[in-house]
């Protein structure tokens, strides 16, 4: 079969491993589980040497944070929702040849050994520099232990590797105003080493294998964003970090020190393929072999050129061949978020929707984020089932089962002569197959199954056409022709649409008494024969009524409010204390806002122009959501005015302006008080 740009012997298909801190939710079904495994079966449908590689991601800081959140070990942690996370996708259906863990014995060896070879040729840069050092708990802060402002969007809750809001991949320096996630204080830098692979060392390669190899085959978005990374310049990334919880850095003098989780988590793909098989070699070392990589927007950097320079670095492994990352699917036109509970959580669909994995995964597949971010709604999932799967699939399907049963005692009757109608009919039939399988090569899936409801819509336009519930009384042979046609509709429908509704498909299986066929079965005209026998028709898909929908909208409503609600408010704990020679190194000056406005393109921050007393000077603020520029203009405040200036957003902010903030985040001017004239001192 060919695929991409060439044939290949075998294919390795791996799925982004999600994090062991919480359960699956529809944003990870639509952006990779379901396409993934869409493909994947039909790949196998075409007698592919296909292997389907998953796993939990243990380590990282989002597994430490929820361990420290929750009061328990970070192995308590991933034992429980690795569980979960398994058990739903074997409910799911997402057919994985393997789902492993990293926190497993051969992923612990499997990725020292690689760091190892990678440092014993030479392929790592040793770098003392400084970083972020939470005083008050004794650590370390790797990026996501520290919370600040993004200098690009003024969102205050980015992370010290990304900014959440606005997608921008940071340093944990870059924010504004960092805290420890750990303990709530300000982190000072301290020295540590750490070992850097040199991404501006593998520019060139990456330049000709991506911008030049892959322009015309890889998608927009992911081919995008790589040319966006590679043309600002690589720099040295890290690849340890200072962490307890993780593959131990397998050198001397690396006490206290794990493997970066973007290091370690893809060679997770390569220590399951070793877990799965012997033969795991000719997966990742055959250049016959082709690696697909199917992940979120998120992760694109990290796949497209991390792993494939640590793929190259080693030496002996093939990189992917393509990367078909899709875009966010949101939820009743808000961010899916964990942290805020908005999420349809997939362990909860299956429980309050047993039976109907084949809707999920035919919402998702229709209204796919492929190109452009998605939305999911609940008033949606209904239409989609009710007036496609139970009236265009399911019709078809029972109607024509029906009608056999009612004329024919449930068996086929022969095809007998065929009219104009039956000859073009069949002929379009055989269409399909090509063009859905093309469109399955191009990783296209909402196009493909679009062309799946079309053969079904043909079925039943031609079945309403021949009349056979007219005909079979002046014409039982012609009713005959017709539901022998619309069974073989049925037959290969039972093919198209394996890939993506296997639940169904297996239920048509057993109806039609037919095996389980390949795809190249799939431009046969002919496969029920005469006199076979069927079995009972069944309901393929049923309606889902509006008080089902109501009660989960309701539920997500339930959970808006819950997140609207007051909480108690929790002061922050007073910092480490310091001298008073550390305090008066502070100048703090009553000053005069003179002018006021918003920076374009954030939410947060405002550009002022105050009048010290000492001069007028520009500072920027992140106060926009509680105050707006019109209003405070006049207004007198408290200005650090010795603090070294910071460039953010493009302007050059001269000072920090005071504010006092209540533990629910509102904000409120620290003003020297009636008579200070501009320039009085604070002390």
């Amino acid at each position: 079969m060919k695929a991409g740009k060439k044939s290949y012997k075998r294919y390795t298909v791996t799925s982004a491993l999600p994090y062991a801190n919480g359960p699956l939710h529809i944003g990870h079904l639509a952006g990779v589980y379901v396409p993934a495994d869409i493909y994947v079966r039909f790949l196998r449908m075409n007698n592919e040497d296909v292997i389907f590689i998953g796993g939990s991601d243990e380590h990282g800081v989002p597994i430490t944070i929820t361990a420290l959140q929750q009061g328990i070990s970070p192995q308590a942690i991933v034992d429980k929702y690795h569980e979960i996370i398994k058990k739903s996708f074997e409910e799911f259906g997402i057919s994985f040849d393997i789902y492993s863990r990293t926190s497993d014995k051969i992923h612990h060896e499997t990725a020292s050994e690689f760091f190892r070879k990678m440092y014993d040729a030479g392929q790592f840069i040793e770098k003392v520099s400084e970083q972020y050092y939470d005083e008050a708990t004794d650590h370390f802060l790797a990026d996501r232990y520290i919370t600040g402002t993004c200098p690009h969007c003024g969102y205050e809750e980015a992370f010290g590797d990304q900014c959440e809001k606005c997608g921008t991949s940071l340093n944990a320096t870059d924010l504004i105003n960092p805290k420890s996630v750990l303990s709530g204080n300000v982190p000072v830098m301290k020295e540590t080493k750490h070992w850097f692979l040199p991404l501006d060392q593998y520019e060139p390669w990456l330049r000709e294998w991506i911008l030049e190899g892959h322009k015309e085959d890889w998608k927009t978005n992911v081919y995008g964003q790589c040319k966006s990374w590679i043309d600002q310049g690589l720099q040295p990334r890290a690849v340890t970090r200072d962490l307890d919880w993780g593959v131990k850095v397998p050198i001397e003098g690396a006490d206290g020190k794990v493997l970066y989780v973007w290091f370690d988590a893809p060679i997770g793909y390569i220590s399951a393929t070793k877990e799965l098989t012997p033969d795991w070699e000719k997966y990742w070392k055959d250049p016959e072999s082709r690696l697909i990589h199917f992940i979120g927007k998120d992760n694109i950097v990290f796949h497209c050129i991390i792993f494939p320079a640590m793929l190259k670095g080693e030496g002996t492994y093939i990189v992917p061949e393509n990367v078909p990352a899709f875009e966010f699917m949101n939820l009743e036109n808000d961010k899916i978020s964990t942290s805020r509970n908005w999420a349809v959580w997939l362990h909860e669909y299956l429980e309050e929707f047993p039976g109907k994995q084949d809707v999920l995964r035919y919402v998702l597949t229709s209204n796919a984020p492929e190109t452009k971010d998605a939305d999911f709604t609940w008033k949606d999932f209904q239409a989609k089932n009710n007036n496609e799967l139970v009236a265009i699939f399911g019709n078809f399907i029972n109607r024509t089962l029906v009608l056999t049963e009612k004329y024919f005692d449930r068996k086929v009757p022969p095809q007998g002569n065929l009219s104009n109608l039956d000859k073009a009919t069949l002929e379009e039939m055989t269409q399909f197959p090509g063009r859905i399988a093309d469109s399955l090569h191009k990783f296209h899936f909402r196009e493909g199954l679009a062309g799946v409801m079309n053969l079904a819509r043909l079925g039943n336009k031609y079945l309403t056409d021949s009349e056979p519930w007219k005909v079979f009384a002046v014409d039982p042979e012609r009713v005959g022709t017709a539901l022998n046609i619309s069974l073989q509709i049925c037959a290969q429908l039972s093919i198209v649409a394996e890939p993506f509704l296997p639940f169904s498909c297996t239920k048509i299986r057993q109806m039609f008494n037919i095996p389980a066929y390949k795809w190249q079965d799939a431009t046969l005209l002919n496969w029920l024969p005469a006199e076979h026998q069927l079995n009972k028709p069944e309901l393929l898909f049923e309606k889902i009524d509006d008080k089902t929908i109501e009660a989960q909208i309701q539920k997500l409503m339930d959970t808006r409010k819950a997140n609207e609600s007051p909480v108690e408010p929790r002061l922050i704990e007073a910092l480490p204390e310091i001298t008073y020679d550390d305090f008066v190194k502070m100048d703090i000056r009553s000053a005069t806002i003179l002018e006021a406005e918003k920076v374009p393109k954030t939410d947060k921050l405002l550009k002022l122009k105050v009048d010290t007393g000492l001069d007028q000077r520009t500072l920027v603020a992140g106060i926009a959501q509680y105050f707006t520029p019109e209003k405070i203009v006049g207004k007198q405040v408290s200005i650090l005015v010795n603090l070294a200036p910071r460039n953010i957003r493009g302007i050059e902010s001269q000072g920090m302006i005071l504010m006092a903030e209540n533990p629910d985040g509102s904000l409120y001017f620290v003003a020297p008080g009636e008579g200070a004239i501009n320039g009085a001192t604070v002390k």
